[in-house]
This record gives structure tokens, C-alpha cells and sequence, in this order.
């Protein structure tokens, strides 16, 4: 398997992870994980260099497919009251993404490791 088919079935599975651990991963939302590893398999044949961001950047695809179809997606285990709002990818483009409250600041869990908190 080349770098790049690697890359993006290590990023399929952090996610597919991240989506047990919220029990939301159903088959309609697998398919957005698939949409999106097939759209940024193309982005990285474009820009080979952003093979390392592509973790976040799935996490990120799908979380904006899931938030147009179904609602906010981590929602944010630090902040528990009645403004619910959902986790953020950290760094946006950038290695090492970890799902992090915006309003806290406070980093929550690496990308495909929110089982561990949730």
C-alpha cells in the first residue's frame, strides 16, 4: 500500500472512531467518511505536501457534512449546560489535529481518540 492509501485509511479510522465514540456512526454518515477520503485523495494528488494535514481535514469534512444534515458533531463534554456546542479541529491545517472547546481552549482529545472522553 503506498503513502498516501495508508495515510488515508489511518484518517478513515481515527474518524470512524471518533464517530463510535458519539454513537453516530450509521451507514449515511460512513458514506460521508468515504465522500470525504475519496475528495481529499484527490486534494492530496493536487498538493502532495498536505498529506500530513489530512487527519484533520477529514475530521473537519465530515463534521461540516454532519453539521448541514444532522446538527452539531462532537458535541463538547467540558462545557455541559444550555448553550451546547461542538468541538473544533486543532490546529485547522496543521499535523497532530486534537478535538478542542473553542470556548475553553481546552484540548479534549487527539483526532480519532474521543472514546477516551465521551
Amino acid at each position: 500500500m503506498d503513502q498516501l492509501e495508508q495515510t488515508l485509511h489511518t484518517a478513515r479510522a481515527l474518524v470512524l472512531a471518533d464517530l463510535e465514540a458519539g454513537k453516530v456512526a450509521e451507514a449515511d454518515v460512513v458514506s460521508l467518511v468515504e465522500e470525504a477520503v475519496s475528495h481529499r485523495r484527490w486534494w492530496v494528488e493536487q498538493w502532495p505536501e498536505g498529506i500530513a494535514f489530512v487527519n484533520g481535514l477529514i475530521a473537519q469534512d465530515v463534521q461540516d457534512a454532519l453539521l448541514d444534515r444532522y446538527g452539531r458533531w462532537p458535541l463538547c463534554p467540558v462545557c455541559l449546560g444550555s448553550d451546547p456546542h461542538a468541538l473544533e479541529v486543532e490546529p485547522p491545517l496543521g499535523e497532530d489535529p486534537h478535538w478542542v472547546c473553542s470556548k475553553t481552549t481546552t484540548s479534549v482529545a487527539r483526532v480519532g481518540a474521543l472514546s477516551k472522553c465521551l
